[in-house]
């Protein structure tokens, strides 16, 4: 429980007490109770969470959200904002990791693993692949891959456990049969290709990436893939 520097901590039994400075537009109010915002959430756990769980909170944030699901059309935050909110605090404990953390996320993480195995890509000197990729990027239905390289024509799905439902089976195998039919790879990784660091996932891209096809005019750019 937080209170304004101003006043003293809370001190009762049961109850961690500490005092915070934060703007009034770091606090909302939920059912007459004052809680901080996601953003200001994420910055205080800047403190005691790694970079990499820093990266899959901010993703969060600022990803696009899907209406249909969720009734809302517009992020939590933005990168943009999430840095000036970094910036009010320059001497909050965490501050550091925070502003690692925003240098490494990206707009189109829609989960956790997603931003594991991203993060996992780049410190393997992986290509930095597009997030979200759409297979027609000019139609508003197409199908889409969580991670891509489109001038490899490699589209990379992560299935969660919510894909294993009979109606998500479908959907993934039209959407994989759309990928397939135009001449690309899908690679479908789950779980279990997570552990130890993503190892497993970034082998198999790695493997994929040697024998995918090539468009070559962008043969330079993926020279270190292997």
């Amino acid at each position: 429980m937080s209170k304004p520097r101003t006043l003293p901590s809370v001190r009762r039994n049961g109850v961690i007490g500490h005092t915070v400075v934060a703007l009034e537009d770091e606090i909302e109010s939920i059912d007459g109770l004052r809680v901080s915002t996601r953003s200001r959430t994420w910055l205080d756990l800047a403190r005691r969470l790694p970079v990499s769980d820093l990266v899959c909170m901010g993703d969060q944030l600022i990803r696009v959200p899907r209406v249909a699901f969720e009734g809302r059309t517009r992020p939590y935050d933005t990168l943009d904002g999430l840095r000036t909110l970094v910036g009010r605090h320059p001497n909050l404990q965490g501050v550091v990791r925070a502003r690692e953390a925003l240098h490494l996320m990206r707009v189109g993480a829609d989960s956790a693993p997603e931003s594991l195995l991203r993060l996992a890509m780049a410190d393997a000197g992986l290509p930095e692949p597009e997030l979200q990729l759409a297979l027609r990027p000019t139609d508003a239905v197409s199908p889409t891959a969580d991670l891509a390289y489109r001038h490899r024509r490699l589209a990379i799905q992560y299935d969660g456990e919510h894909h294993l439902l009979d109606a998500q089976i479908f959907s993934d195998r039209r959407r994989d049969k759309a990928f397939e039919s135009a001449g690309w790879t899908v690679l479908i990784l789950g779980k279990d290709d997570l552990v130890d660091g993503c190892r497993p996932a970034v082998s198999k891209i790695k493997r994929l990436l040697r024998t995918a096809w090539l468009d070559h005019p962008q043969a330079s750019g993926f020279a270190d893939a292997g």
